[in-house]
């Protein structure tokens, strides 16, 4: 079997820049933590950490999707790719 280039290898750099994004809501919480603020304002910004995480996961199984699912080159790839990419969505909604 051959490497294959990821899904997300055109948009590397946007998701780069996404997650660096988060990194610094992250170490803004805990610098919040640190400040002793108020517990509502720093759970407001979990909220919203989380829910750039998940824009993240939906723009890779959408990369994912398009990419590895849709461009498989057989049936029995396209349905691997598939079992793998639902069992991901199983996980990122177990977790919640």
């Amino acid at each position: 079997m051959t490497k294959q280039d990821p899904g997300y290898i055109d948009n590397k750099e946007q998701l780069k820049n996404r997650l660096r994004r988060i990194g610094g809501q992250i170490g803004g919480i805990e610098r919040m933590v640190e400040e002793d603020r108020y517990c509502i304002d720093i759970l407001t910004q979990i909220a919203a950490a989380q829910a750039a995480i998940d824009r993240v996961a939906l723009a890779l199984l959408d990369d994912h999707t398009r990419h590895c699912v849709v461009g498989a080159k057989t049936a029995k790839d396209r349905e691997e790719k598939t079992g793998e990419m639902m069992e991901a969505v199983g996980r990122l909604l177990k977790s919640r």
